[in-house]
């Protein structure tokens, strides 16, 4: 199994330090334009929004909390650099894609009803659902606000492809939540949701940093087929960790996904797989959607539901599925000239995506 810690997530400590370090660089790199972006928002937004980005604690002191793994800036920047551009013509990209994925966040922690995100209470416990949907507005109309300003045909381009994917998430999020309330949802429709709700955004992130570098229409679809299909391996990767992952290192509860009655995709394989386990799941998931007290259920109850999918394959499932799409991205980057550094990279962080514990 991976570890909890990132410097252990890679075969070689050499390979998981420049992991560390990539990532270390995007956040670095692209923290400074994105508190600037933040500040911009009129009180209380701005320090809402500092909240949630861990900057301040809940009383408004300031606190160097879990920002998240960065690895949308990182992409960011790297897809600069596969383009031939220095890093920071990325920058602006790389801070248009992370207001956009934390608008997203603070919206899908209200309607999931999530009160924990990076081991803190969310935003909308803490400061009221008002200010949860104000803050995510304000995030994703501070994201074209800083892409757009450069004024450039580069930056009008990556606007258009930011807009894109913003729909495309907003879309995955809604087939999301629809999914909740139906009985059975088949795999291809799962993986078109989570094509929609994750890995959009992060072929965004692989090639807006080469539009803004000026990179043509064909490399930088090239380099979104790497984001999206990395995108899949990497919610894949989220849905084991919602149902089997440690709530230290993820920082939500125990089953979460199930708690919430998710159709993630080790649920939706398992479904589909047939036989005894299966069939029992089936009917058991049935039973939940109609219960009036799901939230008082025991933790001995989301075991066996958990147990179930297990046995009926879809955890294994799953993290083949993972491997798979992994597989893939690696696959299309052949399909781009860049500098060999930034392609072995792009491998590492993609190795990286799958193989986590948070």
């Amino acid at each position: 199994m991976p570890s909890a810690n990132p410097a252990e997530d890679t075969a070689a400590g050499g390979e998981s330090l420049d992991i560390i370090a990539l990532l270390e660089r995007g956040r670095t790199m692209s923290t400074p334009v994105l508190r600037a972006a933040v500040n911009r928002l009129a009180p209380p937004m701005d320090t809402v929004a500092a909240y949630h980005f861990g900057w301040i604690d809940a009383q408004g002191r300031p606190a160097d909390g879990d920002g998240g793994k960065a690895v949308r800036p990182a992409l960011a920047l790297l897809s600069a650099e596969a383009a031939g551009a220095a890093p920071e013509v990325g920058i602006p990209g790389a801070v248009a894609v992370e207001l956009v994925h934390n608008f997203s966040l603070l919206h899908d922690d209200l309607m999931d009803g999530d009160e924990q995100r990076r081991h803190r209470d969310t935003v909308w416990k803490v400061h009221g659902p008002a200010q949860a949907i104000l803050v995510g507005d304000a995030l994703f109309a501070l994201a074209g606000e800083v892409l757009l300003e450069p004024g450039t045909v580069e930056a009008g381009r990556a606007t258009r492809r930011l807009t894109t994917a913003t729909r495309k998430l907003i879309d995955g999020q809604a087939q999301d939540i629809s999914f909740e309330h139906r009985e059975r949802v088949t795999v291809e429709e799962c993986l078109e949701m989570e094509g929609n709700k994750t890995g959009a955004l992060l072929a965004c992130a692989c090639s807006i940093g080469a539009v803004l570098g000026g990179a043509d229409d064909k490399m930088a679809d090239t380099l979104e087929a790497y984001g999206y299909h990395l995108g899949l391996a990497f919610q894949a990767v989220d849905d084991l960790l919602g149902i089997w992952g440690d709530p230290e290192a993820t920082g939500k509860q125990t089953w979460s996904d199930l708690r919430q009655r998710k159709k993630s995709l080790p649920v939706v394989a398992a479904l589909a797989a047939g036989g005894p386990a299966s069939q029992r799941l089936g009917e058991l998931l049935a039973a939940d959607a109609k219960s009036n007290d799901f939230d008082s259920f025991s933790e001995e109850e989301f075991a066996t539901r958990a147990a179930l999918i297990e046995e009926a394959g879809g955890r294994e499932w799953t993290s083949h599925e993972a491997r798979r799409q992994h597989a893939i991205a690696i696959e299309a980057l052949s399909g781009v000239d860049m500098p060999e550094q930034v392609r072995a990279q792009l491998v590492a962080l993609a190795d990286f995506v799958v193989v986590r514990k948070r």
